[in-house]
């Protein structure tokens, strides 16, 4: 995985930065387009719903839940 992207932002009225390998951003953007919603809508109802994690944390384990559930993309054949 690559280094770590750091993003700031405003998660449910509160400043924020959150720092995850941009795998985890990709999957986090792929999962709020599925469910058309912004990226920053889908990071507040993760927030919402982390259970005493780290936001960081909860986005991780939240990229690979929407990455096991997710259809497969089609692949790119030129």
């Amino acid at each position: 995985m690559g280094a770590l992207r750091k993003r700031s932002l405003v998660v449910a009225g509160h400043s924020t930065s959150l720092a995850l390998e941009p795998e985890f951003w990709n999957a986090l953007e792929d999962a709020a387009e599925a469910r058309s919603v912004t990226l920053v809508r889908l990071l507040a109802d993760i927030d919402e719903t982390r259970s005493g994690r780290s936001l960081a944390s909860a986005c991780r384990v939240a990229a690979l839940k929407f990455a096991a559930e997710a259809p497969p993309k089609a692949s790119k054949a030129g």
